[in-house]
């Protein structure tokens, strides 16, 4: 196979260029795996996660994360690198690949690599060069630290196949919530030919732990499981739409995670709104914090949000918004109820879930007990009572609880217009990177 020489610019160039278009890919975590060395390479991945460094907006940047190229013959409205655009173009090669993660890692500036690409000439040979350079760093730089890839939706599935055994993660981007919105924004793709590789890697991950099962030194296909991101603000879907796909995708494809990115204003077009209050990041947050609810306390999109309540409360949190929906269930006997409940109330959180129902097997809590298990007293208090006795005299009253949740918002640091966020690059300096 012949791959693209570009003589005429230099690998730092390259590097600026596609460092840089990458950073739009937010569906880039490391954590959840674990590969042990084998003695005869370099690098190694500890399930607990890596050594992160984070953006100011909570991005993850430890992983060398860069596009093989962002040449692309596909001309989504939303994309940067769409084919349309007038902007710097450049591709690596499969060594340069592997010697940028070597350099980097030895170097100690990156962990793992996070390897996405534009589509150059078509979906099958663009596979083919990420999966040569990935199978390079393998087999003949001997790395054996974390790395994710993207799936090119519309690739040989065999392709993918071989690249699972050799990654930690893969992902495929949904990109849109919806199969019209996908036909409006990014013409040169479908919903079918993306929940094709989904539904391959979950079929391969599932058949492998088999396979382990009977075999333990199996090879192993994308031990950390697959993860996937949708754009929002972009389109017109609320708030209830993205939760329902959101958890349709962890039910049917087993996902590992979803992630929101916040749609940011690149290109102009008729098509595209126009923000003009910028990317919707409270949205996003309030995204995460409801997809954190389905994931680890049980909540089902339905009971979040429906269609006479389409979109979440942007002054509450979405748990909070809950528990003022349900105040039939409140207060909650902290001695008495089950850990469900428990993890249903605003201000107990796992951990302190978990602590409660330990602790009560040896005499019952009381509020001061409560604060050293690590519950958040300020907010639980309106929800929970220690032996039928409740913290303060307070009424069970939708409008009073909401006003001093409220007032609790308001009691965080005020956020000024005049912040801004941004990916770091590998490029900034130290002072740079703190704000100096």
């Amino acid at each position: 196979m012949e791959y693209l020489q570009d003589k005429s610019m230099d690998l730092q160039k390259k590097l600026e260029i596609l460092s840089d278009a990458a950073k739009y890919d937010v569906s880039c975590t490391s954590s959840g795996v674990e590969r042990n060395g084998s003695g005869n390479g370099i690098g190694n991945t500890v399930k607990a996660g890596l050594c992160h460094s984070f953006a100011a907006d909570g991005r993850c940047i430890s992983l060398l994360k860069i596009l093989f190229t962002n040449e692309c013959i596909f001309d989504c409205k939303y994309c940067l690198n769409r084919r349309s655009n007038d902007v710097k173009r450049a591709t690596f090669t499969p060594d340069e690949i592997c010697k940028l993660t070597i350099e980097f890692y030895r170097r100690n500036y990156i962990e793992g690599l996070f390897l996405s690409s534009g589509i150059y000439k078509n979906p099958t040979y663009t596979m083919e060069l990420i999966y040569s350079a990935v199978w390079k760093l393998r087999n003949e730089y001997k790395f054996e630290g974390y790395i994710h890839v993207k799936a090119i939706p519309g690739a040989d599935e065999q392709l993918v196949r071989n690249l699972g055994l050799l990654v930690d993660r893969m992902s495929v981007n949904l990109e849109l919530p919806t199969a019209e919105s996908l036909r409006k924004l990014a013409p040169n793709k479908s919903r079918t030919t993306i929940l094709r590789p989904m539904r391959l890697i979950q079929n391969g991950i599932t058949q492998n732990k088999n396979e382990i099962a009977l075999y333990r030194h199996a090879p192993r296909f994308v031990p950390a499981g697959q993860s996937t991101q949708m754009i929002i603000g972009a389109t017109p879907e609320n708030d209830f739409q993205l939760v329902t796909v959101a958890e349709s995708l962890y039910d049917k494809f087993q996902m590992k995670r979803v992630f929101y990115s916040a749609y940011v204003q690149l290109n102009q077009d008729k098509d595209l709104p126009a923000l003009p209050g910028g990317p919707p990041l409270l949205r996003e947050h309030r995204l995460y914090q409801a997809d954190w609810l389905m994931r680890f306390y049980g909540f089902r999109a339905g009971e979040l949000l429906s269609e006479e309540k389409p979109n979440f409360n942007r002054f509450l949190d979405p748990k909070c918004d809950w528990a003022l929906r349900n105040l039939e269930l409140f207060p909650v006997e902290i001695n008495r109820a089950d850990y469900r409940l428990l993890l249903r109330v605003p201000g107990i959180g796992v951990k302190s879930a978990q602590r409660i129902v330990k602790a009560r097997k040896f005499s019952n809590l009381s509020f001061q007990d409560l604060k050293k298990i690590g519950v958040v007293l300020k907010r639980a208090l309106y929800f929970i009572c220690c032996n039928g006795k409740m913290m303060y005299k307070t009424k069970i009253e939708e409008d009073y609880i909401t006003r001093n949740l409220l007032y609790l918002e308001n009691q965080r640091p005020p956020q000024t217009g005049e912040i801004s966020y941004r990916q770091l690059s590998l490029f900034d300096t130290l002072s740079e990177a703190r704000g100096i």
